[in-house]
């Protein structure tokens, strides 16, 4: 999972998109295509916050690369623009989105968006881009649910290696005295019927 490309543009409604702030992480193609992928990236930020109407958020698949972009409006006419790779989550995107409108908006209180800083990082762009590298610690949800994943894993690795010593699930059933007979009995049905049977 990789994100390319952060960048703010005014996107005045109607009129043509101005990128005021932007930071390329590119290290990943070679040098000499730096350049022309940079290109490539502008052009399609450029053409695809434009055609995305103020208050609306949309994604764009271009090949190998998903355009994220969260047009806000508002007066000041924000956008945000995130290209990530294929794998990159959709939520965490739009939270880093919102994350660099908010700040960008915050930072720039009182001053004139009309005179582009041709294309310097900005407000914390590169830190934001860098904390959101990794989808799963930058989105709480995300993490959480990678954390419940994991226990998931150890469970069934439990699960298995009680098993793994002769001891087979249907004999521990049969032989508990904390079952009823009714319960042992809805035990060997549900397995019949091929149904999910679990065990705590």
């Amino acid at each position: 999972m990789k994100i390319y490309s952060l960048a703010v543009f005014t996107a005045p409604p109607g009129g043509a998109a101005t990128q005021i702030a932007c930071y390329n992480d590119l290290s990943s193609f070679s040098f000499y295509q730096r350049g022309s992928v940079g290109e490539f990236m502008a052009f399609f930020s450029k053409t695809v916050v434009e055609r995305t109407p103020a208050g609306q958020r949309q994604s764009v698949q271009e090949q190998s690369y998903k355009f994220h972009v969260h047009n806000w409006g508002g007066a000041d006419n924000l956008a945000a623009i995130v290209i990530t790779d294929l794998e990159y989550p959709v939520r965490p995107a739009f939270s880093l989105l919102q994350k660099t409108l908010d700040d960008y908006s915050t930072q720039k209180k009182g001053v004139s968006f009309n005179a582009p800083s041709s294309a310097s990082p900005g407000p914390n762009l590169k830190d934001l881009v860098d904390r959101y590298q990794d989808p799963r610690q930058a989105d709480a949800i995300m993490k959480v649910q990678a954390e419940l994943d994991e226990t998931k894993v150890i469970l069934h690795k439990t699960i298995d290696s009680v098993l793994q010593r002769g001891e087979k699930l249907d004999n521990l059933v049969e032989r508990s005295n904390n079952l009823s007979a009714q319960s042992k009995m809805f035990y060997k049905t549900a397995k019949k019927q091929n149904a999910c049977c679990v065990i705590m």
